[in-house]
């Protein structure tokens, strides 16, 4: 049941990125060109995108011995989905551009959470152990 709980969110959350990264944005806020509170954003939204769909991974399946692998397929997905996204921009919009370093905030994203996971794995043991 949790599972399909945190399946259901991090779809959802995963449509939400998709949609809000092709419509027209009109507000933009730069310095040189670089924009830090839109890189803060694209990090903060991969993170918590790789941080739904590891624990959706995590109440998915009842071998916790397959924690670490699982952790760097879900961070390969949200890396390889956060560049989709930027070539798509390119591609389907002729409003959006793509941008090496939305990708790199992107990507930072998903290592913070990466860290997180790494760090917690024993708390996230026995969470899970309580929940099941």
């Amino acid at each position: 049941m949790v599972a399909k709980i945190f399946l259901f969110a991090a779809l959802i959350y995963t449509s939400a990125i998709t949609y809000f990264s092709l419509i027209v944005m009109d507000f933009k806020v730069s310095v040189g060109g670089f924009d830090p509170t839109d890189k803060m954003l694209h990090a903060g939204a991969y993170l918590f995108l790789a941080f739904l769909w590891k624990l959706y991974f995590i109440f998915q399946t009842s071998d916790f011995k397959r924690y670490t692998s699982n952790l760097l397929w879900v961070a390969f997905a949200c890396f390889i989905f956060g560049m989709l996204i930027e070539v798509l921009q390119g591609t389907l919009t002729s409003y959006r551009t793509p941008d090496w370093w939305d990708v790199l905030a992107n990507s930072t994203g998903v290592v913070l959470a990466v860290l997180f996971f790494i760090i917690l794995a024993p708390k996230m043991k026995k969470i899970k152990q309580k929940v099941a």
